[in-house]
Parts: structure tokens; C-alpha cells; sequence
């Protein structure tokens, strides 16, 4: 199983830090929240964040409104997707 890191998202609005993701992106890769969902829940691959020299795995969250993903850090949710740039 792949271990990928996440390093930009898109987002539905980019001026708002707490607008939904839309897309997950690294290096030479861009999938929808869908997608990475539905690997996540298959275990096809593990994400993860890196920033600030600090990993935080990147989970499947059961909210009201559906599934979306929130990483975490030694056990504890942080923001690190929504802090992560812009994907071209």
C-alpha cells in the first residue's frame, strides 16, 4: 500500500479557509476527495500531510453532511489540508 503525501488542495471557494476540499494533489497527482476517500476506505493507499516537520495521516471522518477527510497528528485532529497551497 502506497504511502502518498498530500502537498496542495483545491477548494470550492479559495478565499474561504473553511470551504470544502474539492481535490487532493502531490507531486505528479490530483485526485478528488472522492477518490481519496475511496482509497483510504479500501486501503489502497495511506496520505499524509507534512508541514512544519510535523506528519499528520490524513483519515476518513463521518460528519453530518457525509464523509470528508481530517488529518491528524499523534492522535489529535489539526487543519493541515486546509493549510496546504492551492494546486495549480
Amino acid at each position: 500500500m502506497p504511502d502518498v503525501q498530500v502537498t496542495c488542495i483545491n477548494k470550492l471557494n479559495r478565499n474561504s479557509s473553511h470551504e470544502g476540499i474539492t481535490h487532493l494533489g502531490g507531486a505528479k497527482w490530483k485526485w478528488t476527495r472522492t477518490e481519496v476517500i475511496q482509497s483510504i476506505e479500501a486501503k489502497t493507499n495511506t496520505f499524509y500531510t507534512y508541514v512544519n516537520g510535523r506528519r499528520a495521516d490524513v483519515r476518513v471522518v463521518q460528519g453530518a453532511n457525509g464523509k470528508y477527510l481530517r488529518t491528524y497528528a499523534d492522535n489529535v485532529p489539526n487543519d493541515n489540508l486546509l493549510a496546504l497551497p492551492e494546486c495549480p
